[in-house]
């Protein structure tokens, strides 16, 4: 975003530039929809010239507009499809949370609803099993999408751009069994959407754990999550986890009619 900004009230470690930008969206409100660069950079307590790069900068990337007729600056669309983003993944989590609970009483093993962001999961939900041994993972935590079984769900019903770049990032390993060859990850993803309609992670994000995963999908029919099961590989055997796949699919297919999926079939 160009220069640092001098920023003195920055806590350490904080890029001052990138706060400033989100302080100066924060400005508008309801009641006031549009200012111009002067009324900023007096809200916000910077130069006007500071004011005018950000606001330069963030009209670019589709968070600020420009009103032709009188040059003042408002929220752009990038804001809304963030928001609604947001939206829906609150929607998801909501509608999906009983069903997890079923998933999670009538299996005993952990249970997760993960969404995608670029080409990391992320996890919404997390019901951990009662069991003394079992698998957790923080809601909110990231992880890479191309070796967990949420994320290899996600990227298989994706975009054939968004597949590319995540298969063209560094794909480091995670375990000794993590798959990191982009063409033995196009078939795996192939066969998500082709044969399986599930995928699979076998120790390769986490040594020990096993897990399953299968799509949630929206109204649309587009795949807006992933509901996963995973449980310690000493308990969940490669036996076991296949007599548990059409548990979770059952699952996942409940939760989209949830969200108002309907399937042809």
């Amino acid at each position: 975003m160009g220069e640092e900004i001098e920023d003195k009230d920055s806590a350490p470690g904080r890029l001052s530039s990138v706060a400033c930008a989100l302080r100066l969206m924060k400005v508008f409100t309801e009641d006031e929809t549009e200012f111009g660069i002067s009324v900023l950079a007096k809200r916000l307590g910077v130069a006007k010239s500071t004011v005018h790069r950000l606001a330069t900068t963030l009209v670019s990337e589709g968070f600020l507009e420009q009103n032709p007729d009188n040059g003042r600056y408002r929220l752009g669309l990038s804001l809304f499809s963030l928001g609604a983003l947001m939206r829906n993944s609150m929607d998801v989590s909501a509608h999906t949370k009983p069903l997890l609970l079923a998933l999670r009483d009538s299996t005993d093993e952990a249970v997760h609803l993960a969404v995608l962001n670029q080409t990391a999961i992320v996890y919404l939900h997390n019901l951990e099993s009662r069991k003394a041994i079992g698998i957790r993972s923080n809601i909110g935590a990231r992880k890479p999408a191309f070796c967990t079984s949420e994320g290899r769900v996600l990227l298989a019903f994706s975009a054939p751009e968004l597949v590319s770049r995540a298969l063209k990032e560094e794909l480091r390993p995670r375990t000794p069994a993590t798959i990191t060859d982009p063409a033995k990850l196009r078939v795996i993803l192939n066969e998500v959407t082709s044969s399986y309609g599930y995928a699979v992670d076998d120790e390769e994000s986490e040594i020990g754990m096993r897990a399953i995963a299968a799509p949630v999908r929206n109204l649309a029919g587009d795949v807006v999550a992933a509901v996963s099961l995973a449980a310690p590989a000493q308990r969940l055997t490669k036996r076991g986890l296949r007599t548990l796949i059409p548990e979770v699919m059952r699952s996942a297919e409940a939760m989209s009619g949830r969200l108002g999926y309907r399937s042809a079939a």
